[in-house]
């Protein structure tokens, strides 16, 4: 058995406490995502039972059930869509959320059942769905549907146009009826989540470390303390003493088990070295510390009244520590609302102002050969009486001219397009020619592609309105006149063409070939039209950023159309290489086109995404988008966001078909970068390229990654997303990553990530429920990492570093009086010091600290991203930082027992009465100075004052005199011994004593101050020269973060060189003038800053 030197409770208090705070701490965090999982999985639903409509939960779905779907509703599983309420069976689906494409997509129901469209008919339906096992790829699937029909059975194919995503939602479709067939984590979206591990930050590894540090040094002492011990006793009059005599079991107890129990028992005596109420402190520190994010009113959107949310409080430091931003496009960068801006006519160049549009040069006349075709088509446009009141400024003589021009291009851009409509208005269309008082929003579109939708809608403004579909009739009005052409076929865009087709017969009979796609499908097939001056024209468009698509059409004579419609037949009923045989169609029939112009429309940007990327960049933050569109137009939103510079060199690693010839473009790729190293460089990948590269060739393709500035990585699967976020955090370095999205396939890349971060968009609440943070618009993160991340980094670094130097000043005194008292184990302080020293003494201060801190004030952090890099790569938990940490405590625990041993000396009567001090005596008074030597470090620390702080650090120091007081001045009958009755007022009764707490006291803080002031004068770091100049007028003071009156007295010109050089700044002092030319935000709500600022100028 163990004689412990201090009590059970002494050791066991403060564990338990800190298990107990812990366990409360993740209870309630686990509780909240408890209530968010609920949300999902309790959704209700509709399912087909016996003949009836019954309502359960989205968690109860197995496979083999109906489920009814209505418009707008997100589907719950896989369903294979059994009918919808359209005859044909086809509904449509956006699938934003899960590939982050805001295009609608067409699905078709299998004949037989597609006729099923009541609940009576579903409830009789015989058939069997038989399809491949659960896998993650999105946009694979096959299997088969045997349908029993009075005695026969009829076998369908089923492909991805039949199953409907768990994750998608129904769009422009009343309702749908569909049969599930993979459920719960089987379902496409749940494979394509990362299973979530536990993420811990830098700061926790750091701190793990010094702990081991500190066990080492813990067992050190132990071992020496009990080897000197028994040296000690080697000499017989100190091994048994005779006013210790052992007794007889002692005598014959084995040495070796002496010597165990007596290192275990320095091991209990000196435990209080390892700081476990750190662990508490840290949790509540991050807990208390979350609550500042969703308070800070600059994070909240007023539009969609969101505000920033906190999943997980224990990466708050982590924000502080980011090195590469993985960023989606759609939803997180843009807005998911493309915008028409420009269009070229003819050769003309033209944009939207105020719904008109405006030449932005002089109308050119048309040439002879323009003019023969387009007088021909005269039975398109009959609009000669508009011509003196044509909103665009033309001569009367080629007024009419114009107008058709502008009237095909734009009947082009209303007819080629496979847009959907909702419901139909017109009463309001206006007469005027391309301008018109009818307002898109009265008509719903639903277009495949977001830049259909922006196109119809803007011919629709300009007077051509595409009214919707009736059967295989598209109608159009145009000007207020009806007109209805006939669709004949809808040559669909694939990436190869990169263009669409529509083949329509006009009112007249004559038969139209309409054709949009990227210029560089087009441009190469036309033989008419103004070709170079809309060259010209694309170029300008895609500089500003914009997306183009260029429109033309061919005019077909019925022998040519009997061609086509007979290879066109051939070629889509072809049982063998369907694919390649309608691809030589398609080429045949687009050819020989004549230009009509080309359009430009915006993706529209989210607000300040340019300058929070330029940001990111001046922090020394990397920056790549991860996104899985399409390769064009991804790389014009990120020359438009400014993650790509016009003037940087853009690599491209795409459509690599095999690992010798992914290899042999990254060598390429390498060479280039090594040859060009002047020159910034930007990289965009295809996932394609993507899986080669990793599979073979990873160091290469990470060599190149790291040579460029910015990295685009386009069509990417969920996964590859992951692991590409992955493949850098494993890399040499150790890079710290951040991963933000929106969307449920940004879901795996956010869990990966070191920190996750979910935007709160249109695509669904998957992203913000699985991330470490959520908050509306991407502009927020320049906040919630040059601010938030920089302030929890400073304070918890100061906080772990503190807590082990206070636990050195604490124990180490305890080391040193073994010495004195022949390592008998007796304890230095009373048992009730031991246990209250890091529960009530010194535990305030930091923690106060830990929460209010501001060393720098918030817009000077915001203003200059650069300070960011100071604090990157855990500079402030170095191991050269914890040493200065270490030796200052082992330092100041010498001042504090010699100091007070030399005081004492020999001579212990230092009371006018000749009363002895004894050593309880000793110990309190080496516990007074140290109580107030560690809690005046934690002021010399602080550089945010409010009332607060002023109440624990000061109130710390004034409530263990007063429990001093209290608890020696009573005999209190609970406790067994009574050693420190009267102790502390006899020790406070002595002048010497005084004398010795403030010299001791000083001595510390004297030596402190001293290395404050040299390294400030002669090796300031960026954040400490902050402090001191005025940054963009923002701060009003000349030389320092504190104003002072003129006319100052010596000693407040002292004041004012200690503040100076501490960087201490009095809130009350502070003139704040933030000007409406701040980059990022006009005005500070933050809830940071809890006490008023003077608004008054120094």
């Amino acid at each position: 058995m163990i004689d412990t030197p201090t009590s059970p409770v002494t050791s066991g208090l403060p564990l338990f406490f800190v298990i107990t705070v812990t366990a409360i701490k993740q209870g309630y965090e686990d509780w909240l995502r408890h209530i968010s999982d609920n949300e999902v999985n309790g959704a209700p639903v509709y399912v087909v039972r016996s003949g009836g409509l019954v309502t359960t939960r989205s968690k109860n779905i197995r496979v083999g059930d109906i489920v009814r779907v209505a418009k707008n509703e997100i589907f719950p599983a896989d369903l294979v869509l059994l009918s919808s309420d359209r005859l044909d069976g086809s509904c449509h689906v956006t699938t934003a959320s899960l590939d982050g494409e805001t295009n609608l997509k067409t699905h078709v129901a299998v004949p037989e059942t597609a006729v099923l469209q009541t609940v009576a008919n579903l409830d009789t339906l015989i058939a069997v769905v038989e399809c491949q096992q659960p896998e993650a790829d999105l946009y694979r699937f096959m299997g088969r549907m045997t349908i029993t029909q009075q005695m026969e059975e009829i076998v369908r194919p089923l492909g991805p146009e039949s199953l409907l995503l768990r994750g998608a939602r129904l769009k422009n479709t009343k309702e749908i009826f569909g049969v599930a067939v993979y459920t719960g984590m089987e379902t496409k979206m749940a494979l394509n989540y990362k299973s979530k591990s536990q993420k811990r930050s830098a700061v926790e590894k750091s701190m793990n470390t010094f702990l081991i540090i500190y066990l080492i040094i813990l067992i050190s002492e132990a071992i020496i303390s009990t080897i000197l011990k028994y040296t000690w006793q080697a000499e017989e009059k100190w091994d048994e003493p005779w006013y210790n005599q052992k007794t007889e079991h002692q005598r014959n107890s084995s040495k070796i088990l002496k010597f165990i129990s007596d290192f275990l028992a320095f091991l209990v005596l000196y435990n209080f070295i390892i700081p476990i109420s750190l662990y508490v402190t840290v949790e509540l520190q991050k807990f208390l510390g979350s609550f500042f994010i969703g308070w800070d009113l600059d994070l909240y959107h007023e539009e969609s009244d969101e505000k920033a949310q906190v999943n997980t409080s224990d990466l708050n430091e982590e924000l502080g520590q980011v090195e590469y931003v993985f960023t989606d496009k759609t939803g997180t960068l843009t807005e998911n609302e493309m915008q028409f801006r420009e269009c070229s006519i003819n050769g003309t160049k033209y944009q939207e102002i105020n719904g008109r549009l405006v030449s932005e040069g002089p109308t050119p006349d048309s040439s002879e050969g323009n003019l023969s075709y387009l007088t021909s088509l005269s039975h398109l446009n009959n609009l000669s009486h508009l011509a003196t009141s044509s909103s665009f400024r033309t001569s009367p003589e080629n007024g009419t001219e114009l107008i058709k021009e502008h009237d095909l291009f734009f009947k082009a851009v209303s007819l080629c397009h496979t847009v959907q409509i909702s419901s139909v208005q017109t009463d309001s269309i206006g007469d005027g020619p391309w301008q018109s008082s009818f307002a898109p929003a009265q008509l719903e579109y639903y277009a495949s592609s977001p830049d259909e939708k922006a196109l119809v809608e803007a011919a629709a403004r300009f007077g051509i309105v595409f009214i919707g579909n009736s059967g295989e009739i598209m109608e159009v009005k145009t000007l207020g006149k009806l007109e209805r052409y006939k669709l004949l076929h809808i040559l669909e865009f694939d990436p190869d063409r990169r263009r669409m087709s529509v083949i329509v017969q006009a009112p007249s009979g004559e038969k139209l070939l309409f054709v949009k796609g990227a210029e560089s499908s087009v441009l190469p097939e036309c033989i008419g039209g103004e070709i170079e001056k809309t060259r010209i024209h694309v170029d300008e468009f895609a500089l500003k950023g914009l997306r183009t698509l260029c429109m033309a059409y061919r005019q077909f004579t019925s022998k040519e159309y009997e061609e086509i419609n007979r290879r066109l037949f051939e070629a889509r009923t072809a049982l063998q290489q369907r694919e390649e045989k309608l691809a030589g169609v398609f080429q045949f029939i687009e050819k020989d086109l004549i230009l009509l112009g080309a359009t430009a429309v915006e993706d529209k940007l989210q607000d300040k995404v340019r300058e929070t990327i330029e940001a990111l960049r001046m922090a020394g933050i990397k920056v790549w988008v991860l996104t899985g569109d399409k390769h064009e137009t991804a790389v014009s939103v990120s020359l438009s966001c400014g993650h790509f510079h016009r003037t940087m060199n853009i690599l491209e690693l795409l459509n690599q078909k095999s690992d010798s010839e992914c290899a042999e473009k990254l060598g390429q790729l390498a060479r280039r970068i090594r040859e060009d190293h002047v020159i910034q460089h930007g990289l965009v990948v295809d996932g394609t390229s993507l899986s080669l590269a990793l599979r073979e060739h990873e160091k290469l393709f990470m060599d190149v990654c790291r040579s460029c500035s910015a990295v685009m990585c386009c069509r990417m699967a969920p996964l590859q997303k992951a692991k590409v976020i992955r493949l850098i955090k494993i890399s040499p370095e150790k890079p710290i990553t951040l991963a933000i999205g929106d969307g449920a396939n940004d879901v795996s890349m956010i869990q990966e990530a070191h920190v996750g971060i979910g935007i709160m968009g249109k695509e669904g609440r998957q992203a913000a429920r699985n991330s470490d943070y959520a908050i509306a618009r991407f502009k927020f993160l320049s906040k919630l990492l040059f601010v938030h991340g920089h302030f929890y980094y400073i304070r918890i670094a100061t906080l772990v570093q503190y807590f082990f130097y206070k636990n050195v000043c604490f124990i180490t005194p305890q080391f040193l009086y073994q010495f004195y008292c022949l390592f008998s184990q007796q304890t230095l302080y009373d048992s009730v010091y031991l246990t209250l020293y890091n529960i009530c003494f010194t535990s305030l201060p930091i923690l106060i600290y830990s929460l209010l801190e501001q060393h720098i004030d918030p817009h000077v952090l915001q203003n200059k991203p650069t300070l960011y890099r100071d604090i990157s790569k855990n500079r402030q938990l170095s191991m050269k930082t914890f040493l200065y940490w270490t030796i200052l405590g082992f330092s100041h625990a010498f001042i504090f027992f010699f100091g007070s041993y030399f005081l004492i000396g020999k001579d212990t009567s230092l009371l006018g009465n000749g009363q002895m001090f004894g050593n309880w005596t000793f110990g309190t008074l080496v516990f007074t100075v140290m109580v107030i030597t560690v809690t005046a470090k934690m002021a010399l620390e602080t550089h945010f004052w409010t009332w607060i702080n002023h109440l624990v650090t000061w109130g710390s120091i004034l409530f263990y005199f007063v429990f001093s007081l209290f608890y020696g001045g009573i005999l209190w009958p609970f406790l067994s011994s009574q050693n420190m009755y009267f102790v502390f007022i006899q020790l406070l009764s002595s002048g010497y004593a005084w004398f010795a707490i403030i010299l001791m006291v000083v001595t510390c803080l004297f030596l402190d101050i001293m290395k404050k002031v040299y390294d400030r004068q002669f090796h300031p770091t960026n954040i400490e020269k902050a402090q001191l100049t005025e940054t963009n007028s923002s701060i009003k003071c000349l030389d320092s973060m504190c104003c002072f009156s003129e006319g100052e007295t010596a000693c407040a010109s002292i004041g004012r060189m200690l503040e100076r050089v501490i960087g201490r700044c009095s809130p009350s002092h502070v003139s704040r003038s933030w000007s409406a030319s701040d980059p990022f935000y006009t005005n500070d709500r933050s809830i940071l800053t809890l006490s008023t600022m003077d608004s008054s100028t120094c």
